[in-house]
């Protein structure tokens, strides 16, 4: 049987591809000079495969986020 990945939110939700998650703390985004606002909704995030992590599209840069930083929407 292989052992499929859960990744879950700061909750305790479970994450899928394609779910919606707001952040819970404003995340400044390591070489840049934007910072994500805590609040933020992002669309249609996919899963990684560190359990963790999620990578999604926001403010049209391709971004890695920590789960725990997340609530499912």
């Amino acid at each position: 049987m292989e052992d499929e990945l859960i990744v879950k939110d700061s909750n305790g939700n479970i994450l899928k591809d394609g779910d919606s998650v707001i952040l819970i703390k404003s995340l400044p985004v390591k070489g840049t000079s934007v910072t994500l606002k805590k609040g933020m909704v992002i669309k249609n995030i996919k899963l990684t495969d560190d359990d963790g992590e999620v990578d999604c599209k926001a403010d049209k840069m391709r971004v890695v986020l920590k789960t725990m930083f997340l609530k499912k929407a």
